[in-house]
């Protein structure tokens, strides 16, 4: 894997201002997932809006670990199931045309 894509742990830790151990227990919680390359630690691009969310609800609001990982769980769970109105929604929709043209 290129790591030219890629956003080296420090290096973001430093723009943060936050300890490099932080991520590393988000990564223990299964909160992200680091990838290690040449003795580097990295993390996806696409993961930097989720952890700037933890780093705020970490460092802003006090919440810890457990905590973030409740939140974390329960966003996931309400973003499933936004999804599955919208499916519904549309459906409903379709089912409702059908049902004037008749």
């Amino acid at each position: 894997m290129n790591s030219k894509n890629l956003i080296q742990i420090k290096q973001f830790c430093v723009y943060h201002e936050i300890e490099n151990t932080f991520i590393t227990e988000l990564h223990n919680y299964g909160l992200v997932k680091i990838i290690v390359l040449e003795e580097d630690e990295y993390l996806h691009p696409e993961q930097l809006p989720n952890v700037e969310k933890m780093i705020r609800l970490h460092y802003d609001l006090k919440i810890n670990l457990e905590g973030i990982d409740v939140i974390a769980n329960l966003l996931d769970k309400i973003e499933v199931l936004q999804q599955n109105l919208t499916a519904t929604q549309n459906k409903l929709r379709l089912y409702e045309q059908h049902q004037i043209e008749e």
